[in-house]
């Protein structure tokens, strides 16, 4: 159920009874010749959605102006700074609270996301604040190594790119049907995290948006199987958090 399209009455009866909350959190950034700026922000908001009608939870709406500033050479992309990016979040994370959500579980889909959100995390006990990339779960892992291998990359994947097409319908891939440069291990070891260099620098090294990331293989039916395997898995993890925040309240 989505927070914004619920009345006031309805929110209070549902804190009264004792819930949590889902917040996704997303970003505004090129995806490649084939991926929508909103991709990030779409899968987690997609994902927390699906997710809620299996555990009957609340879903916030998404923050979708994150640090992106690796990106920022491509149009389209509209970058936060971490510091910025942090004190949103905190304050949503804290309203939530406030409110009386015992909880707030965050479905990411963005890796610079991150680290800001282990840093809000620090100071808040654990069953106030969960965090989780909607990719994480050794499901969905497992699908994409098998479905993409390699191929899936780090920017522009062909498994986020899936589930916006199983939502929105497939973009033509234009240049994207050439596979991209590919990465090595060590590449991906030392950008984890969306840790890319300067906006001209990253686009002169990845001139048309994918990191390695090959996105003319995905597929509408892929991306209907990864949101629903994400969204089963989170459903289960946020329910056992909820019984953790039950517990502490």
């Amino acid at each position: 159920m989505k927070l914004d399209d619920m009345t006031w009455c309805e929110v209070e009866a549902r804190i009264e009874q004792g819930a949590a909350i889902l917040l996704p959190v997303g970003s505004t950034e090129q995806h490649g010749p084939m991926g929508r700026i909103g991709t990030d922000t779409i899968c987690a908001n997609a994902v927390a959605l699906a997710a809620s009608e299996m555990c009957d939870a609340i879903v916030a709406p998404p923050i979708a102006y994150t640090p992106a500033l690796f990106n920022a050479s491509f149009p389209g992309t509209i970058s936060v700074s971490d510091a910025t990016f942090q004190n949103l979040a905190r304050e949503v994370i804290e309203a939530c609270l406030d409110q009386g959500f015992l909880g707030v579980f965050v479905v990411n889909g963005h890796g610079a996301n991150l680290d800001p959100l282990e840093r809000i995390a620090k100071d808040l006990p654990a069953s106030k604040l969960r965090i989780r990339s909607w990719w994480e779960p050794k499901t969905v892992n497992e699908m994409r190594a098998e479905l993409y291998g390699a191929w899936e990359g780090m920017h522009a994947t062909p498994s986020e790119v899936a589930i916006t097409q199983a939502l929105l319908g497939a973009i033509p891939p234009g240049q994207a049907a050439e596979p991209p440069k590919p990465l090595s291990a060590e590449f991906i070891r030392a950008h984890s995290r969306d840790r890319h260099g300067p906006p001209h620098e990253h686009r002169a090294e990845f001139p048309d948006g994918r990191v390695g990331s090959h996105s003319a293989l995905a597929t509408p039916e892929a991306g209907h199987q990864l949101l629903q395997a994400s969204a089963a898995e989170i459903a289960q993890e946020y329910t056992t958090f909820l019984t953790e925040a039950l517990r502490d309240a």
